[in-house]
């Protein structure tokens, strides 16, 4: 298995299956072009691997020619097919060898005759390393195809996600997470910790709590609990190490889990890299941070009614209710940068009643 970007690939096809389709395709094409000097029209970036191996074991003469388009971004297909350099020299009347790495839906091999047949090429044929039968949706024929696969996200030999994994040897398919994991946040009085037990329930996830997890571990004594005890008498804020240390054992006590709810960390870049690192371990990563976005003045109302009853000093004064809320938005604002990046930030509208606001937080998760 290997990562790339925030993503995890499994091995999918050897180095051996990948030559013994390349050398089929390739043996086909000498037999139809044994009287003929073809031009191998090559689509950039992807299928030069493809087109360098079969090019090579051409018996004849031949041209190359390159054309750029483009129509991924990330894992998915736009539908939306731009040509980023034309073909050059002119093919009008040559006999033309398309190559491609992959055909899914079909958009591109589209575009790309539509650009032949405005040159006068006096023929053309289609030859791709891999296709996707039950994803294309045009009706022209691949003439020459290696191999037929399903229809996943695939890496390797020439093919990329957000530009990596081109040089791989294999072909690697995109492993599909097993856990669903949850970073929760939310500003103070925000619900988070309400929100937190209903989406425990409904999607049975465990529930870690940053907070909580100190606490056990300091009243039980345990040897991080009493490292982490160590710093905080002395005033001095706890390692991110010593933090992480202790998820990893309530992760490590939850091995069938069906994902997690982390609450309360990550609060910082460093930790959400740790954490990153830690699930990458184990082939899973953090499918999205859900964020409880309120109004700061309706929650520093909401906290200071509920101090009249609660009985903590910091729900009564309003200056530390805003302090906190600094701090949580200095905080936020980090990981919300950090989450962006990755496509897994999302806010959600927290005002309103307890199942309107589970509603949406479950419209997101759904879709994670």
């Amino acid at each position: 298995m290997i990562q790339l970007h925030d993503l995890f690939f499994e091995t999918f096809i050897s180095e051996t299956e990948i030559n013994q389709a390349v050398n089929g395709v390739a043996v086909k094409i000498n037999d139809d072009y044994k009287k003929k000097s073809p031009v191998f029209l090559i689509v950039l970036n992807g299928a030069f691997f493809f087109a360098s191996d079969i090019i090579q074991k051409f018996n004849g003469n031949c041209e190359m020619s390159f054309i750029k388009v483009a129509s991924y971004e990330g894992t998915k297909s736009t539908g939306d097919v731009t040509t980023v350099m034309g073909v050059e020299p002119s093919l009008k009347g040559r006999d033309v060898i398309v190559v491609e790495d992959i055909v899914d839906s079909g958009n591109t091999i589209e575009a790309i005759i539509k650009i032949l047949q405005q040159e006068e090429v006096n023929s053309y044929k289609i030859a791709s390393m891999f296709y996707k039968p039950k994803a294309y949706t045009k009706s022209y024929k691949i003439d020459y195809i290696g191999m037929d696969i399903a229809n996943d996200f695939i890496v390797g030999y020439g093919l990329d996600y957000n530009g990596l994994g081109r040089n791989l040897n294999k072909i690697y398919k995109l492993k599909q997470q097993k856990m669903k994991n949850i970073v929760l946040f939310g500003p103070p009085g925000a619900g988070k910790g309400t929100q937190a037990e209903v989406l425990k329930e409904k999607y049975n996830l465990v529930h870690i709590s940053t907070g909580d997890v100190f606490r056990f571990n300091i009243k039980n004594e345990t040897e991080l609990g009493m490292l982490a005890k160590s710093f905080m008498d002395h005033g001095d804020l706890v390692p991110d190490e010593v933090t992480i240390d202790m998820l990893k054992a309530e992760v490590e006590k939850n091995t069938d889990a069906n994902g997690f709810i982390f609450d309360g960390f990550p609060r910082t870049n460093s930790q959400a890299k740790a954490l990153d690192s830690f699930l990458a371990e184990k082939g899973e990563g953090i499918n999205g941070m859900v964020a409880l976005e309120v109004a700061e003045d309706l929650l520093v109302a909401r906290l200071l009614k509920r101090g009249e009853t609660s009985g903590r000093s910091d729900d009564q004064d309003e200056s530390k209710i805003r302090n906190r809320f600094n701090e949580y938005e200095t905080k936020t604002a980090i990981l919300k940068d950090y989450y962006k990046t990755q496509n897994k930030y999302f806010g959600v509208d927290g005002v309103g009643g307890v199942e309107d606001i589970t509603g949406r937080l479950c419209e997101v998760i759904d879709n994670l």
